[in-house]
């Protein structure tokens, strides 16, 4: 009887595998891909100590990240997890767009000078954006 339970347990450890590789890979995918896009050196300011761009960058990497999670509960298989990843990741682009035509429109050179108002602004939509992502994942 316990061995059932045991097996049951661990049953589930390769797809968790999967699903946690595909989720770090496309994690990963969407920091690249955000400071290739951005018009500010996000990883060399961060180096050099901007809390601005670290907010930023740090804000935006768990505004993907929560819609991100979403997808892997509801996932089929591995190709719907990068569809629903492709979604939120062109979500996210929209809320940093939109944050920079709107609310702040110099906002690359706000977070190089290290303006961390800008930064949070823009970390804090990244979060609220996320979630509204997150939630608007209908089965």
């Amino acid at each position: 009887m316990q061995q059932g339970w045991l097996f049951a347990s661990i049953s589930g450890i390769p797809a968790f595998l999967i699903y946690a590789i595909a989720g770090a890979a496309l994690l990963a995918i969407f920091g690249a891909i955000y400071v290739h896009l951005t018009r500010h050196r996000e990883i060399g300011l961060i180096r050099e100590g901007n809390v601005a761009a670290a907010a930023a960058y740090a804000g935006n990497l768990i505004g993907f990240s929560i819609p991100l999670s979403r997808a892997i509960q509801q996932a089929s298989s591995i190709p719907d997890l990068v569809i629903w990843a492709a979604v939120a990741l062109i979500f996210q682009f929209l809320i940093y767009l939109a944050v920079q035509s709107f609310l702040l429109p110099d906002l690359p050179g706000r977070i190089e000078r290290g303006e961390l108002a800008a930064g949070v602004t823009l970390g804090g939509a990244s979060i609220a954006g996320g979630m509204i992502n997150a939630a608007s994942m209908t089965l």
